[in-house]
C-alpha cells in the first residue's frame, strides 16, 4: 500500500538521503519525493513511499524520526505518485474544453496539490453557489460560506462554525483561492491534513489566475 508522509528535515545535505535509507531498512520503496518548501533552514518534504503487506504505516514516523531532527508532519493512504508538473496540461485540458473549465479545475486540483477533494463555488445574492466539485468531494448540500466572496488565496480554520461537523471530525484541512474574481473560488479539503503550506497556497493562487485568464479570456 502506498503512502504519503510529509516530514520537516533540516536542510542540510545528506540529511534526505539518511531518511531514505531509514525508510529503506523497514522495507519502505520511495516511489517520488517533491519540495514543498524551504525557510529558515528547514525543508518540508512529501514523499510517497509503498510499504510491504502487513506492515502498519507507524514504522514510518518511527524510521523518519530516528534522524536526528526530523520531524514527521502527517502520514496517510495515497493513490497514485506525485504529479508536480500537471499545471500545463490541466491548463490545455480546460483550454480545450471551456464549457466543461470549472469541472475539469475542480477535478485536476485534488492531483496537484494532494488534497483530497476540491469544490467550486459562486456568490450569489441568496449565498454559496457549488459550480463544480471533484468526484471525492463530500457531498453537504448548502453551506453558509461567510468568508465567501474572497479577495485572496487564504489558509481557513478548519474549526470555525461554518465548517460541517464531518469535516471536523476528519480533521480537515482546509484552502481556498478566488478563480479571477472574489465571488467564483476553489475550496479545497485535506482531511486528516496536513496542513497546507505558504507555498502551496501561493501554487494555487497561481494556477487559478491562468485558469481564469482561459476560460474568461
Amino acid at each position: 500500500m502506498s503512502f504519503l508522509i510529509r516530514v520537516q528535515i533540516p536542510d542540510r545535505p545528506g540529511n534526505l538521503g539518511s531518511v531514505a535509507s531509514a525508510l529503506g531498512e523497514i522495507g519502505a520503496d520511495i516511489l517520488s519525493v517533491d519540495v514543498v518548501e524551504r525557510s529558515n533552514g528547514v525543508a518540508i518534504d512529501d514523499l510517497v513511499v509503498e510499504l510491504p503487506s502487513g506492515r502498519l504505516p507507524d514504522v514510518l514516523i518511527t524510521a523518519a524520526e530516528s534522524i536526528d531532527g526530523v520531524e514527521v508532519d502527517a502520514v496517510r493512504p495515497y493513490a497514485g505518485v506525485l504529479d508536480t508538473h500537471r499545471e500545463l496540461e490541466l491548463v490545455e485540458e480546460i483550454a480545450a474544453e471551456p464549457g466543461r473549465g470549472l469541472q475539469i479545475f475542480a477535478e485536476g486540483v485534488p492531483k496537484i496539490i494532494r488534497s483530497g477533494w476540491a469544490i467550486i463555488f459562486g456568490h450569489r445574492s441568496g449565498g454559496a453557489e457549488q459550480l463544480a466539485a471533484s468526484t471525492s468531494a463530500p457531498q453537504e448540500g448548502y453551506l453558509e460560506l461567510p468568508w465567501l466572496p474572497l479577495a485572496r488565496a487564504t489558509i481557513l480554520d478548519g474549526d470555525e462554525d461554518w465548517v460541517p461537523d464531518t469535516w471536523k471530525e476528519l480533521g480537515t484541512e482546509l484552502a481556498a483561492t478566488p478563480i479571477g474574481k472574489p465571488d467564483r473560488v476553489l475550496l479545497a479539503g485535506r482531511p486528516g491534513g496536513p496542513m497546507f503550506r505558504t507555498a502551496e497556497l501561493a501554487r494555487l493562487a497561481h494556477l487559478a489566475g491562468i485558469v481564469s485568464v482561459v476560460l474568461d479570456g
